[in-house]
């Protein structure tokens, strides 16, 4: 009979390089076959190692049956799968449960705007935003309108004066400009 180390080495060789297969680290015999394992020199595999089931009968040469890399003891495993569906069904659970969270929240919010409408409170807004109190911020703006709309009135005096002077020159200068692009167009070429 062969030498199945070396006969589960060569069928190591068929799929993987040299480099990435170890020690031999064990042989289990069973009934009519036999189990080859080397440990796994990759990066990236700790805890693995590669196996190789050998056919052993007595009248006939020894075959292999599968090569297989497969996690030892202190590998490194991706956690278990989990189907879609169940991954569904429990992120639907955890969305019903915020939604009843914020209902309940909601509920106590309207139970404290509604303790504040019984002290007579004239605000509308519900309080002041990032630290800033709306109602004087609003009374800012309309101080501001108000004195920008008296200097805009100001201004459009002083513009009503002359008006038929600018108008004028800029009338003849337009014209002349005008007549020196007919003049330039015909030697022009695009």
């Amino acid at each position: 009979m062969p030498d199945l180390i070396s006969v589960a080495k060569a069928a190591l060789l068929e799929i993987t390089p040299e480099a990435t297969i170890g020690a031999p680290s064990g042989q289990v015999d069973e009934a009519g076959a036999t189990t080859v394992t080397f440990q796994a020199n990759m990066s990236g595999y700790p805890g693995w190692h590669w196996t190789v089931s050998i056919a052993t009968l007595d009248d006939a040469e020894p075959s292999v049956l599968e090569v297989e890399l497969m996690p030892g003891n202190g590998a490194l495993l991706a956690p278990d799968w989990v189907p879609w569906s169940e991954r569904l069904a429990d992120y639907e659970a955890a969305q019903e449960a915020l939604s009843t969270s914020d209902d309940s929240d909601d509920a106590e919010s309207d139970d404290e705007d509604d303790d504040d409408d019984d002290l007579g409170s004239d605000v509308l807004h519900g309080g002041d935003l990032d630290g800033v109190d709306i109602d004087e911020a609003q009374d800012a703006d309309d101080d501001s309108d108000d004195e920008s709309d008296d200097d805009d009135s100001d201004d459009d005096d002083s513009d009503d004066d002359d008006p038929d002077e600018e108008s004028d020159v800029d009338d003849d200068d337009s014209d002349d400009e005008d007549d020196d692009l007919d003049d330039e167009g015909d030697d022009r070429t695009y």
